[in-house]
């Protein structure tokens, strides 16, 4: 992946994670990011590292203020992670596709597609839909 790649999957991507804890879909997700996060090595020390932010977010209970201060620290852990292992981007990137179906997604040619909201529903008062297909849209 390239450097921008790789600093957009660093932003978008730690948001998913975080996102992806706070849903059913974390259970079979969270073996995966175990293991990109502790390399084989760390595992256990990742796990707990990351149950801990988890139990965050979940307490957070849609509190965006703990959620962003959740994001930035995998934003943190996700830099350091691809600084010294630059293809866990491209690991990262596999787990979000399976696991966040529609935000990151591979198209032939290798173009990715990652869309990244904050703050505001709205850009400049118009109305902002991110989703995979949409039918009869209206506004």
């Amino acid at each position: 992946m390239d450097g921008e790649i790789v600093q957009e999957m660093v932003r978008s991507g730690a948001t998913a994670v975080a996102g992806l804890m706070a849903t059913a879909a974390w259970n079979q997700a969270s073996s995966r990011v175990v293991r990109l996060f502790g390399r084989g090595e760390r595992d256990e020390e990742a796990s707990a590292e990351l149950e801990v932010i988890r139990a965050e977010v979940l307490e957070a209970d849609g509190d965006e203020e703990v959620l962003a201060d959740q994001a930035a620290a995998l934003r943190n852990r996700l830099r350091a992670l691809f600084r010294a292992n630059p293809q866990a981007a491209e690991e990262l990137f596999d787990i979000l596709a399976e696991f966040v179906p529609g935000q990151f997604n591979k198209e032939a040619g290798g173009t990715y597609i990652i869309n990244t909201i904050t703050g505001s529903s709205t850009v400049k008062g118009d109305l902002v839909i991110q989703a995979g297909i949409v039918h009869n849209a209206q506004r």
